[in-house]
């Protein structure tokens, strides 16, 4: 089954449905689980909010990745997944996998626990830029990212969404913009980030 849907509130899926999500849907609220979700195209943004309203960014989920996993253990869900661009997802019922489904999920889950690990080292242990320069390179390689006509990397993120995701706020992460900007390795404009240089950033992001 295809569906397209803006937002969603739909019931337990019977087998797998695929569903079609504009760029701002929102997929999933806090609240208890039925399905687990598997992103056929697209990307899509885990996020939630700390005790001062400040959006945080959990993770992407690039297609071939899962999401909603806490369905599979009944747990209650305490984020939001929303559709960054365009996005068809697989829905499943978690009861309905067949081993060789569950030893994908296995394998994919395995692959975002380690980011997440990368993830939580960075916030604690790097400086802002160095985390600012690790999500820029990140993000040139999901559905946000793309080549300009020039071979350069180009990032459609805007300050407030770079800020959630390494745990900063919007002030704070335009002024260490501006800064690699004047250094020549990105160029900076309006929601949109080009990677000037790339080796100059990665070696940022590991300082």
């Amino acid at each position: 089954m295809v569906l397209e849907r803006n937002q969603t509130n739909h019931t337990t899926a019977s087998s797998m449905d695929t569903i079609h999500y504009r760029p701002g849907a929102v997929i999933l609220y806090p609240g208890k689980p039925e399905n687990l979700y598997r992103v056929k195209n697209g990307l899509i943004r885990l996020h939630t909010m700390d005790d001062d309203g400040n959006g945080l960014t959990l993770r992407y989920v690039k297609p071939g990745e899962y999401f909603g996993e806490e369905a599979i253990g009944s747990l209650e869900r305490e984020y939001f997944a929303e559709a960054v661009t365009d996005s068809s997802v697989e829905m499943f019922n978690p009861k309905t996998l067949n081993a060789e489904q569950m030893l994908d999920f296995a394998q994919a889950l395995a692959k975002a626990l380690r980011r997440g690990y990368q993830s939580i080292y960075r916030l604690a242990g790097k400086r802002l830029r160095s985390r600012i320069a690790a999500e820029l390179l990140e993000l040139a390689d999901t559905a946000l990212g793309s080549i300009k006509p020039d071979g350069l990397s180009l990032v459609y993120a805007t300050h407030d969404e770079l800020a959630a995701a390494v745990g900063s706020v919007r002030e704070t992460v335009t002024k260490v913009v501006g800064e690699l900007s004047k250094e020549g390795v990105i160029d900076s404009g309006y929601g949109k980030i080009t990677l000037v240089n790339v080796p100059a950033l990665r070696a940022i992001a590991n300082a």
